[in-house]
């Protein structure tokens, strides 16, 4: 694994963003809103973070260095889950009555956990492979063509696989057809927000590729 050491201050604020994104998404993420009429988890509005970073790293600075932010934050979301079911079941102090309210915040059950890890370890492997194959189709033009394509289709895949790992079958009610109802208007979201975000894209590459 590349030395962090390598890494230049601009790089490694984006890792903090890609990582402070992550936890957003895995934590404040577990409130329901309703958006447009649609139910939704606040980590949407985080979620294309992580998408806009790796396309920024993995333009300016290569797929080594895209896939060390994926690789690291894996690592990263296994600590986080692996510490946080451990404090949910540590017996509290007796004069701390909080257990139930923490339990219902933090204790995010094993299977939502694993179908977080496992969607967001794949999603994002994709996203690069996606966008670093149509640069080098596009021989390094049109860099909105590959951050769009990439993002939707690997946040396609990151519902599909979050959805299913966690609600398939939970009770009668959760069908392959009602999983993929599930899917198909929360994506299309994450696709909006993919296209609102192209000029981020634009801005952050400059903004990497700029030397100090």
């Amino acid at each position: 694994m590349q030395d962090t050491a390598n890494l230049d201050r601009k790089e490694m604020f984006l890792f903090a963003l890609y990582i402070t994104s992550m936890v957003l998404v895995n934590t404040i993420g577990s409130k329901i809103i309703t958006l447009f009429g649609v139910r939704v988890s606040v980590g949407i509005f985080f979620m294309p973070v992580l998408f806009l970073v790796t396309d920024i790293v993995g333009e300016v600075k290569g797929h080594k260095d895209a896939s060390l932010f994926v690789r690291m934050s894996i690592f990263m979301l296994a600590i986080l889950f692996i510490m946080t079911g451990l404090s949910v079941k540590l017996p509290p102090h007796p004069t701390w009555d909080l257990q139930s309210q923490y339990q219902q915040v933090f204790g995010m059950s094993m299977r939502m956990s694993l179908a977080s890890l496992a969607s967001f370890a794949v999603s994002q492997n994709i996203d690069i492979k996606v966008f670093m194959l149509f640069k080098k189709i596009s021989r390094g033009k049109h860099l909105w063509i590959r951050n769009n394509i990439s993002t939707m289709t690997s946040q396609f895949v990151d519902t599909v696989i979050f959805m299913f790992l966690a609600f398939y079958q939970l009770t009668p009610k959760f069908t392959v057809s009602y999983v993929f109802a599930l899917i198909i208007p929360y994506w299309i979201f994450k696709v909006l927000f993919a296209l609102i975000d192209t000029p981020l894209c634009y801005l952050g590459v400059k903004w990497l590729s700029k030397k100090d």
